[in-house]
């Protein structure tokens, strides 16, 4: 199952900050909309005036049985009433990184950057998913949804900085930054 972002003229998010982080930014656009299916959605090719990412939602990676299950058990569902905020991240990593086996990958992510760990602690109140794209031949290797009532959102910036200042993001080549609200 495909999910397809899709940055245009309407949708039911709208857009409220777009920011290069590190790298090309993306258009600037006013909604996002979200489509899940088969296939990606059209259009394939962006205009000057929007873009569309894809990925899928997959497996999860780099965790071990016990980090999985405390995922599991404190994860919250995407779509909650509340949760009229978003942050939609792309994000790709640097050849150096895919140039890592997977197990000193795994190191840098969770031994040296806490990237699990850590983040429990933001668990229900943040509600997340992450997409892979880099097998689809995307502009990125992943896309991370967040979703997120409006009184986490201070919250929500804390996990984001602290992510930001891990030896893993040192392998960040390129980021975007996409805020959103629901549009009631």
């Amino acid at each position: 199952m495909f999910t397809t972002f899709r940055g245009g003229q309407s949708g039911a998010w709208r857009i409220t900050l777009n920011s290069a982080v590190r790298g090309e930014g993306l258009a600037a656009t006013p909604a996002l909309a979200i489509t899940q299916g088969p296939s990606i959605a059209l259009p394939l090719v962006a205009s000057a005036t929007s873009w569309r990412l894809a990925g899928v939602a997959s497996h999860v990676r780099y965790v071990e049985k016990a980090e999985a299950e405390q995922l599991a058990e404190k994860q919250a569902p995407l779509g909650r009433r509340q949760a009229t905020y978003a942050a939609l991240i792309p994000i790709r990593k640097s050849a150096a990184w895919w140039a890592l086996s997977q197990d000193e990958r795994r190191e840098i992510l969770e031994a040296k950057s806490h990237h699990i760990s850590a983040s429990l602690k933001f668990l229900p109140q943040v509600a997340r998913q992450l997409y892979h794209c880099r097998d689809l031949g995307e502009p990125f290797d992943f896309i991370t949804w967040f979703e997120y009532a409006p009184e986490h959102a201070t919250m929500f910036e804390e996990l984001v900085a602290m992510l930001r200042a891990t030896e893993e993001w040192t392998f960040v080549e390129r980021e975007v930054d996409l805020r959103l609200k629901l549009v009631e």
